[in-house]
Formats: structure tokens, sequence, C-alpha cells
């Protein structure tokens, strides 16, 4: 049972690092092809349109009312939720002039973290990470984002994400958001992303402290496998983070006129933040490197004690058991198996034997 567990984390895992590309092989580029998880949602468009003194937010029927935002003076942010309804996106597309290779990279939900700069526009790709308690495991969802001027696009594959506390900001009008430009939103969108990974890594730290704890008093071979089920949570979010690095890098060698020189400082604090988390998971994979260690010390640790409990009770029993055989022998000619007091004095030899034998162990520490 335990080895057909594995198996089957190990499926799980593969899926979540590996996706099937074959039905997109042989179309034209600018394809848009949903790669990803198969969903049957309804696309969800949220709206939040604002100013210094106003905002506005609400729902959008279709995605054809998308179109008035793009060049309204107002800083406008639209939400999509469901890329895989593909007219949705093409309606948007052609209102926002995106190039169909950035439409079919938002489809196609395996991408790595990059940014690509265009001329009106400039186009991230994120994964934001979701954590499940119950099971001790992380996912990434893909996040596209499209920062233009005075507008930024989110497409997001469902309903859910780390944007409550932006909206929310927007909503108070604290702080300066209301009072920059659409790029400032796109860095505190960005940021949102990335301060999530940490929530991600406090959690798994303190299930790799618990995991640990169990490694020192009770290793079984299911702590074998929560240790193996966590490295492969680790490569999980390397692989998310390490590009995210180089995709801030990139948004600050960009040079674009969508990013304002006083984004740029913002953007340097989550450069900052990314190496923070690229640190903390490679402090992460040695320490699981180390506890697997430590799980195979500890299982040769109780293996040992075992064999030393058996040898020590052998090696009394080595002794005893001559005495035994000797007088267990059916010679004829054995005076003592005449004499009345045989038995007790044997059985009282034989106790100061393992009497003796005892102490001696005792005195060298063995016991």
């Amino acid at each position: 049972m335990p080895a057909k567990k594995s198996r089957q984390q190990q499926r799980i895992v593969l899926r979540k690092l590996l996706h099937k590309t074959s039905h997109k092989a042989g179309k034209s580029p600018g394809t848009m092809v949903h790669i990803g998880k198969e969903r049957a949602e309804p696309v969800h468009i949220s709206l939040i349109d604002y100013t210094c003194e106003h905002l506005q937010e609400r729902e959008l029927a279709a995605a054809e009312h998308c179109r008035p935002f793009r060049d309204s003076p107002t800083i406008s942010w639209i939400n999509l939720d469901g890329v895989h309804q593909l007219d949705s996106l093409e309606t948007i597309g052609s209102d926002f002039g995106l190039h169909p290779l950035v439409l079919e990279d938002i489809v196609n939900t395996t991408h790595r973290p990059k940014v690509e700069n265009f001329d009106d526009y400039l186009f991230m790709v994120l994964k934001m990470p979701r954590f499940d308690g119950a099971t001790a495991t992380v996912t990434t969802e893909q996040v596209c984002l499209i920062l233009g001027r005075g507008y930024v696009l989110s497409f997001q594959e469902q309903k859910g994400d780390v944007f409550d506390g932006v909206r929310q900001r927007l909503r108070n009008n604290k702080g300066r958001l209301r009072r920059m430009a659409s790029d400032y939103l796109a860095y505190v969108l960005l940021d949102a992303v990335v301060d999530s990974y940490f929530a991600i890594l406090e959690n798994l730290g303190e299930e790799i402290e618990c995991l640990e704890e169990d490694i020192i008093n009770r290793p079984s071979p299911d702590t074998q496998s929560r240790i193996h089920h966590f490295k492969r949570e680790m490569i999980l979010l390397r692989k998310a983070v390490w590009p995210l690095r180089e995709l801030i890098s990139g948004l600050q060698r960009a040079e674009s006129p969508l990013i304002a020189d006083t984004t740029g400082i913002f953007l340097r604090d989550v450069y900052d933040h990314t190496i923070q988390i690229i640190d903390t998971v490679e402090t992460l994979r040695d320490v699981l490197s180390g506890l697997l260690d430590l799980y195979i010390s500890s299982i040769g640790n109780r293996m040992n004690e075992v064999m030393k409990v058996l040898t020590i009770i052998a090696t009394v029993f080595i002794p005893l058991t001559f005495v035994a055989g000797i007088y267990g022998m059916n010679f004829e000619y054995m005076p003592e198996l005449h004499w009345r007091w045989s038995y007790p004095v044997l059985w009282l030899a034989m106790l100061i034997i393992a009497t003796v034998m005892f102490i001696f162990f005792k005195r060298k520490r063995w016991l």
C-alpha cells in the first residue's frame, strides 16, 4: 500500500510539472488552443475604474464592454477569470490590439514566468501559488498581466486570487495607489503574487518542522514518503520562482515609457523579495536533504538498538545453553545426576552467571 500511494503521488506531481501539448503540434503560430486543466465555469469579468477622487467597481456582462476603457482618461483594471473561453479572449485581444502570440500564451497555462515588451503594452506571465493545508500540497495557477497606458488587464484560470488586498486598498483610497498611474497598479499586483510565496513557504516550513520531530521520535515508512513529497513540492516552487526573478529583472531593464522611474524603485524592492524567496526555497531543500539523511540514520540507530538487545540476550544465554547442554547429555556415569541438590545448585549457578554478565554489560554501558 505505501508503494502504491507513493506511485500515485509521483503521478500527481508529474501532472503538475508536465502538460500535454501534443494536440497543438502542427498549428500555425498564434493559434489559440487552451492547454491546461479542463474547466466548464463561465467567464467572470470584473472592472475597477478609478481616479484619485472617484472609483467604480462592477461586473461586465460581456467582453465587448471592455473596449471603452482602453482609451479612458481614468485608470482601469479589468480582470478575466476563465481563459478556457476563447471567444472572450479574442474579443478583448481585438479591442486592445493584443498580438496573436500574446493571446496564444494566455490560453497556454504551461508557460514559465516571463515578460515581453511590445510597442503599446507590456506582457507578463506569473505563477500564483496556492497551498492546500489538508494535503500539504502546493499548486500554481498562471496569471497574465498586460500593462498598457491607463489600463491593466489580468487573466486568470479560475476565480479566486491573492488580489483582495489590492482591491481593498483601492476601495479605501489609502496610500498612493489611486494617485499613481497604471504602472504602479501593475507593480502592486506583481508584488501581491510575490508576497503570496512567503505565506506558502511559512506553511511548508511548519510542516517540515513537524516532519523533523516525527523523524526524531517515531520514524516510519510513511515519514520517508512525506520527505519525498515535500522535496517534490520544493521542485515545483523552485520552477515557479526562479524565472520570476528574471521577469522582474527584465522589467527593470526594459526602459519602457510605460514604467516611470518612481515605479522602478518599487520594482527593485520586489526583486529583493524574490531573492529572499529563492534563498528560503533553497534552504528548505537543503533541510529536506538533511532530513532524509537523518531519517536513514534514525532507522539505522533503531536497528542497531534492536540488534544490540538481541545480541545481549543471545550472549547471556550462550553459557546457560552450554551448561544445559552438558547436563542434558544422557551419559550413565554423571555423579551430579544422582545428587539430591544438583537441580537447585545448577539453577543457582546459572543465575549467578546471568547476573555477572548483566553487571559486566552495565559497567561497559552496553545497557
